[in-house]
């Protein structure tokens, strides 16, 4: 790794004030102060979360035929003169992404990275409910949603609306970003998640899960199917014909013009069928210690016919309740693939990765700014009204 590290931007005296680990949003501040993240336009409000950083959408979006990586030796623009064929403007009122098309749009934040940091990318939890598949892109990159230490250039979003079309605009926020910042003595550093030993021993001092404790690299969640969680149901599906979602407008949409509601069943179960998108929460409620950031991963392919689209980012304490217990689950989005496939109560559908933060937030997920989901059961994205 070449150029200056963390420390040395932000002007930290001592060694031990930054650890490795996820940045909080003081520190996500320092990068903006420093140089290392600016955007075309000044921050917007709650744009820093407790430990990652909403991304927003720039002026132009851009319809591709095809999702791609750039590789080591091309920048996106590059590629993009190649392969798009509509050129779409998201200024004032923006612009309609229609569903089941494929879109790359520039976003107003850039990177110029210290060394040892690095980011990682994910949709945020309202975007995910809505079903728009969303990764980030970097030039050179050869992974999507990663990007790598010392990163120098622009950011993008790869966006395609699955089950509704929505309305976005310059400014919309689809996804988010954390940085993670590496020990200089182990550059090559992948993963700073949490063993098993030691979840299970931090969970003996202060419970991450409400019920019993499953672990398999991260605290596996299932999913409830028993009893009815929210208004009646245990989940729902969406709608294949419905109007258009506007991302920015909060509250404004009844939840039977979007979506199915799926009521508790006496055996217990779900048939998912294939191509259609499904809203179910866990049966474990959480809650993330202050200093620990968690991500939800999937678990191993080989155990069902679904795949759950992961708005995957879980700030610290979310799910506190007023005791500190855990209070909130976790909202799953499933999908199956190309066949039927029975999804039994109490199946293992996901698991928490945890990671430390490099240093305590400020303000905890809940005690800053608006907090959609905190305390949250079964619920859909925020655009819906109350059930």
């Amino acid at each position: 790794m070449n150029g200056p590290g963390l420390q040395e931007l932000i002007g930290s005296n001592r060694l031990s004030d930054i650890r490795t680990g996820v940045l909080s949003a003081r520190q996500i501040a320092a990068l903006f102060e420093a140089g290392a993240i600016s955007a075309c336009a000044p921050l917007a409000s709650a744009q820093i979360q407790p430990a990652s950083l909403d991304l927003r959408l720039g002026a132009k979006a851009y319809r591709v035929r095809a999702s791609f990586l750039p590789g080591r030796e091309r920048h996106v623009d590059n590629v993009l003169a190649a392969l798009k064929f509509d050129e779409i403007s998201l200024e004032g009122d923006g612009a309609v992404l229609e569903r089941g098309c494929l879109y790359v749009v520039p976003l107003m934040e850039r990177l110029a990275l210290p060394a040892d940091l690095s980011g990682a990318a994910n949709p945020k939890s309202s975007t995910g409910r809505l079903d728009i598949f969303t990764r980030l892109i970097t030039d050179r990159g050869e992974r999507f949603d990663l990007v790598e230490q010392g990163y120098e250039g622009p950011l993008f979003a790869e966006v395609s609306p699955r089950s509704f079309s929505v309305r976005v605009r310059a400014g919309s926020r689809l996804n988010q970003l954390r940085f993670r910042h590496h020990d200089p003595r182990e550059p090559q550093q992948t993963s700073f998640a949490l063993s098993d030993t030691a979840l299970e021993a931090l969970h003996a001092r202060a419970r991450l899960v409400d019920g019993e404790l499953s672990l398999r690299d991260g605290v596996v969640l299932r999913v409830d199917l028993s009893e009815p969680l929210s208004a009646g149901v245990v989940g729902y599906r969406a709608q294949k014909h419905t109007d258009v979602i506007d991302v920015d407008r909060i509250g404004a949409y009844r939840i039977d013009d979007f979506w199915d509601r799926l009521p508790a069943r006496a055996d217990k179960r779900l048939i998912l069928d294939p191509g259609d998108f499904y809203i179910l929460a866990s049966r474990e409620r959480l809650c993330i210690p202050p200093d620990l950031a968690a991500e939800m991963a999937p678990m191993d392919a080989a155990i069902g016919e679904f795949r759950v689209h992961y708005a995957g980012f879980f700030d610290p304490g979310f799910g506190a309740g007023a005791d500190g217990a855990p209070g909130a689950r976790a909202v799953l989005e499933v999908r199956s693939r190309e066949v039927p496939f029975i999804l039994e109560d109490g199946q293992s559908i996901g698991r928490l990765v945890y990671e430390p933060m490099a240093e305590p937030p400020g303000a905890l997920y809940g005690e800053a700014g608006v907090s959609n989901y905190q305390g949250q059961g079964l619920k859909l994205s925020k655009h819906f009204e109350a059930p």
